[in-house]
């Protein structure tokens, strides 16, 4: 009997150019943090988003970390971040001993509510509390309701970083995610849409910024003969070799979302008679590059649950997961405030990841579909 392989959720997919770039990258003795193929990224990943400037770090957490210390976030802070999320986004507030209040999602896109952040917003307002930030996530390459979000911001003198590391590729009223918020960031990570193994990208429209990023990446070394330094830096610079994938895998971004879109059209195609079975769909002006198609299950109607769904892919060596749990779930959090209705809640007991690999073939999908046609028992 032939064995099967494994159907991953979301693998990495890389072609001979990167193999290209890496061996360039070695032959010219540039495998350090600093090199031709870093400015050649930098440059390249800022143009995409159109943004003035980005500093290329070791992953996405980085990156939210520098940006919490270019906004002077410390000790007795407070930052409002989206509850519904991967623990990243906020980790790196942790790290800087600030104060975390979580968000609730909204049914439209998933992502941060903006009356939640608003009674949030008042909430702190009224115990004199000036909030530092708002980490708001495009999550599974949905953008988040950016208008709405950043008005409000405004209206409470907040900072906005915008956590686009599922979002690469996106776009909302025709601008790319990536370019909204006064810093953004993605991740490179082995299951994105691109991938350089491991990284990150920290982004601004302001080069004071940038320069402070790198500056704080390389161990925050003075500009002097010797090693001196007078503020707290961090190891994070991306490598020139990881950095060469990142280039080669960028030109072939759009390719990248185009069948990644595909796989949602596949999904839906199957699923969208199925009662019990919603999908996210994309709100007018929206544009999501699907890194992940996702749907909720009513359990009730489809009588089978969840857990049961996941268990019956493994059975066929088909990796699918749940949705994040919500970080107000999270029992390291449990402490933290909250602002929502439970939306989010919801999701994560309701949904599931499909997977979404752009290097996914015909006898992929042919599995998914024999499977996915037992389980809704599809005529």
């Amino acid at each position: 009997m032939m064995k099967k392989n494994r159907i991953f959720l979301s693998p990495p997919h890389v072609g001979d150019e990167e193999s290209e770039n890496v061996s360039n990258a070695f032959s010219s003795n540039w495998i350090s943090t600093t090199g031709p193929f870093i400015e050649e990224f930098e440059k390249d990943i800022a143009n995409y988003c159109e943004r003035k400037g980005a500093c290329v770090v070791q992953s996405g957490t980085a990156a939210i970390h520098l940006a919490t210390r270019l906004l002077g976030i410390s000790k007795g802070d407070t930052v409002l971040c989206q509850s519904f999320t991967f623990i990243g986004s906020c980790n790196p507030v942790i790290y800087e001993k600030a104060n975390l209040i979580f968000i609730d999602s909204e049914n439209e896109t998933w992502n941060m509510c903006p009356n939640s952040l608003r009674n949030a917003l008042e909430d702190c307002k009224k115990r004199k509390i000036s909030p530092k930030a708002i980490i708001v996530v495009h999550l599974y390459g949905m953008p988040a309701k950016m208008d709405e979000i950043l008005s409000i911001a405004s209206e409470y003198n907040v900072a906005v970083i915008e956590d686009a590391a599922e979002a690469l590729g996106s776009k909302l009223n025709n601008k790319p995610c990536g370019s909204f918020g006064r810093l953004s960031i993605l991740s490179f990570n082995g299951n994105k849409i691109i991938t350089t193994s491991g990284g990150g990208a920290l982004m601004s429209d302001s080069i004071s910024d940038i320069n402070e990023a790198n500056f704080l990446s390389t161990q925050a070394k003075e500009n002097k003969p010797f090693y001196e330094h007078k503020k707290i830096g961090y190891n994070y610079k991306l490598s020139n070799i990881l950095a060469s994938i990142g280039v080669a895998q960028l030109k072939i971004l759009n390719n990248r979302v185009n069948k990644r879109r595909k796989n949602y059209v596949f999904y839906y195609e199957l699923l969208k008679d199925v009662k019990g079975v919603t999908f996210l769909r994309e709100p007018n002006g929206y544009f999501s590059n699907r890194w992940l198609t996702c749907i909720l299950i009513d359990q009730k109607t489809c009588r089978i649950s969840v857990d049961q769904i996941i268990s019956e892919f493994e059975e066929e060596k088909i990796e699918i997961r749940r949705l994040w749990k919500p970080m107000h779930m999270q029992p390291i959090f449990k402490n933290n405030l909250f602002y929502g209705s439970g939306v989010s809640n919801i999701l994560f007991e309701r949904g599931i990841c499909l997977p979404s690999g752009s290097n996914m073939n015909e006898d992929d999908k042919r599995r998914i579909k024999n499977k996915l046609t037992k389980i809704f028992t599809i005529k």
